[in-house]
């Protein structure tokens, strides 16, 4: 079978493109057509190099199209293997369409929709399955998968803002001390040259400081480069070890500032997801367990399964949270209250609604003070630089005088 590209159009408009493997182009307008599309081209498909894909080759933006769409297929009533027909053929990503082909042909062969997505675990998590198994079980797939869209597209978005709160940050600093390291390298030793043909004496202690620093990394920097390559790939080894990722998890919480940016958005993330698997009717332990292990933090992972363990004693959830100290007083209370009624889902989804906003505004309150102090450290050390370069120059033209 050969690959081919198609461009369509609905009856009511809408244009559709995609790739589907067919036998010859005829094939490929025939199942357009069965589809109710109107076929506006089909070409064949060339020689292309795929570059090797990082993680699971599917990108969120996907999965959201493919949660939301599916959603509307079966609510139409459209059955499970004609959904996925579809699905699969107009997919935009050709490596999720050839996923979403083998997920059909597990269906077609009997195997329920969640136990066929769990055999792709790079893609549909334990969160994803859980989810669909529980919408399977109560005839709420739909409802599952419009939950399941809303949920990935917050979620995204509250991975966003976390990300870019230091994006810009770090962005500035990454620059500036490249440009600080290219002037102790390659501009410092220069101007020491022509300190040299001027005829300048006793040199200010300002530039013989900037001078010995720049002798050190020029006549080091054999042995500084590996040492900071090694340094990276040690600290990057030991953060996959289970000690050194809590370490590290427990270090960005704690950091001022941007620690109550991560804490916040850890915070958000559990009670979204948490109060997304309760209200599709995942068991509350089975669900805890399934919000540990997406927590995406090792100490609020430790806290979680501390809590689960405690209500699997048959303790409330509210207490536990409360003694790990991880999470808000505020936070605990609403889930006691949501406990209480009986309407924890509920809770849960308000109390990620108002963290998600308190990420927004952290995020802005942080980047709004970190920016002028990155600023101005940034001024001091390349402007300092100047200035003790150009005191012998100011010396020497003085003594001219």
């Amino acid at each position: 079978m050969a690959a081919w590209i198609w461009e369509a159009s609905t009856r009511g408009g809408e244009h559709r493109s995609g790739t589907m493997e067919a036998n010859d182009e005829g094939m490929v307008r025939d199942r357009l057509s069965a589809q109710g599309l109107i076929v506006n081209s089909v070409k064949k498909k060339g020689i292309e190099i795929k570059l090797p894909t990082i993680g699971s080759g599917v990108s969120l933006k996907d999965l959201v199209v493919f949660t939301r769409t599916f959603s509307t297929m079966v609510d139409a009533g459209l059955p499970l293997v004609q959904c996925l027909d579809m699905l699969a053929s107009q997919a935009e990503n050709p490596h999720f369409g050839g996923i979403l082909a083998k997920v059909k042909a597990d269906v077609e062969s009997g195997k329920s929709l969640s136990e066929s997505m769990a055999k792709h675990p790079k893609v549909f998590d334990q969160l994803f399955c859980n989810l669909v198994a529980a919408g399977e079980a109560g005839g709420i797939l739909d409802l599952i998968f419009r939950r399941m869209a809303t949920y990935l597209e917050k979620s995204a978005k509250l991975a966003r803002q976390v990300r870019g709160a230091l994006v810009y940050p770090t962005a500035i600093v990454v620059v500036g001390v490249g440009v600080m390291i290219i002037m102790m390298t390659f501009v410092l030793p220069t101007f020491e040259t022509m300190f040299k043909d001027l005829g300048a004496g006793s040199l200010p202690a300002p530039t013989r400081v900037v001078l010995a620093i720049s002798h050190f990394i020029t006549g080091n920097a054999l042995i500084l480069i590996p040492l900071v390559v090694a340094a990276g790939f040690g600290i990057s080894a030991f953060k996959k070890t289970e000690k050194g990722r809590f370490m590290w998890d427990s270090m960005m919480l704690k950091l001022p500032v941007f620690g109550n940016v991560v804490r916040k958005g850890a915070v958000a993330r559990f009670t979204r997801t948490l109060g997304t698997l309760l209200a599709s009717g995942v068991p509350i332990l089975d669900a805890m367990d399934i919000v540990a292990r997406t927590a995406g933090n090792a100490v609020i992972q430790k806290g979680i399964l501390y809590a689960r363990e405690k209500v699997s004693e048959g303790k409330d959830i509210a207490s536990p949270l409360l003694e790990t100290a991880i999470f808000p007083p505020m936070v605990v209370q609403m889930i006691g209250v949501g406990e209480q009624t009986g309407a924890m889902d509920d809770m849960l989804q308000k109390i990620a609604d108002f963290y998600e906003e308190e990420v927004d505004a952290a995020v802005a309150a942080m980047s709004a003070m970190l920016e002028p102090l990155i600023l101005v450290f940034l001024g001091v050390g390349v402007g300092g630089m100047l200035i003790a370069m150009y005191l012998p120059i100011f010396d020497v033209a003085g003594g001219i005088k």
